[in-house]
């Protein structure tokens, strides 16, 4: 296991001045503006807090020797994401890395402005960096064929990361673990938080809805349209894995990558002083079975078997 540590990586990062309230060029789509409706940034626990807009979360872990932030939703998130951060009282120029998920426009477009805005080092597995390096997805990813193609700001430079690996600040401690399926570089993020002397184990889950865009097989595809550029691998069984993986993880708080498929919205409007509805120990198994049956209806329907509601199913949140 690798320890990322802040001297070494901050020497490979380039502090820009250029503020995430100038942002990149935005991206449009049908979903875009009901997505990015602004929230008011709250705390999950400890010293977790949401600071993404209302349908793509971005979540900061803070610390004493600087603070870590999940994911940077589109790229018009990015000035709403900083002014949360400002909200709360944190400086945005103390976040030490942003971690991906996973590296679609509508969870990584983001993240060029809010690396500029802050200095911080961007760490992603080696499948996401290469797409937050490009700016677009490659021929693996199961949405490659959606159209319009969609193109975001590069990132010059990001730190891989593979399984297990440990990204630390100060006494911040997140560990990746890779889920490929609904991407092939998609991460799941876990760390502990505490309040006084109780320390709950958080998961910010990356998607594991199994949407494909044209004739993408998780089953695989022989397809040989365009010289052989549309085969792809079969990846159910990997994809099966990292849905178990998820529901294995030690978890006491779940935070989905798109925070109505966990409720994260009426969780905190339900939350009081005595009660946090964050904490659910079924939280992950609830959250890896309902993306079990939806592969499995999918994959279903790769091999011709008629699911009724399955295509209905499989494609609600896309991204």
């Amino acid at each position: 296991m690798k320890i990322l540590a802040i001297a070494f990586l901050l020497m490979a990062s380039i502090a820009g001045n250029v503020s995430a309230q100038t942002p990149d060029t935005p991206v449009n789509c049908d979903s875009c503006e009901e997505w990015n409706q602004p929230v008011k940034p709250f705390n999950i626990f400890g010293n977790t807090w949401y600071v993404g807009v209302k349908g793509l979360s971005a979540v900061l872990v803070t610390g004493p020797k600087g603070h870590i932030l999940l994911d940077g939703g589109m790229p018009q998130s990015a000035p709403l994401i900083a002014a949360n951060i400002r909200a709360l009282g944190f400086r945005v120029e103390d976040v030490k890395f942003i971690l991906n998920s996973h590296a679609h426009w509508d969870h990584a477009g983001g993240i060029h402005a809010l690396q500029r805005a802050t200095g911080a080092v961007v760490v992603a597995s080696a499948s996401a960096a290469k797409v937050l390096q490009s700016g677009t997805n490659g021929v693996d990813d199961p949405q490659y064929q959606a159209t319009p193609v969609i193109n975001i700001a590069r990132v010059d430079k990001v730190k891989v990361i593979g399984e297990g690996d440990v990204v630390t600040a100060g006494p911040l401690g997140l560990t990746a673990h890779m889920t490929p399926g609904h991407t092939p570089g998609g991460t799941t993020w876990t760390w502990v938080s505490c309040e006084g002397s109780r320390c709950l184990n958080v998961v910010y889950a990356d998607s594991l809805n199994p949407y494909a865009s044209g004739d993408f097989r998780y089953t695989g595809n022989s397809s040989d349209q365009g010289n052989g550029k549309n085969k792809t691998a079969d990846i159910s069984v990997s994809f099966a894995a990292s849905i178990a993986r998820v529901a294995a993880l030690k978890c006491d708080i779940i935070i989905s990558v798109h925070p109505n498929m966990t409720d994260v919205m009426e969780k905190a409007a339900k939350r009081t002083a005595d009660s946090n509805p964050f904490i659910d120990a079924n939280g992950c198994r609830d959250y890896a079975k309902e993306a079990s049956d939806l592969l499995s209806k999918r994959l279903a329907m790769e091999r011709g078997e008629v699911i009724p509601g399955a295509a209905k199913d499989t494609a609600h949140h896309s991204h």
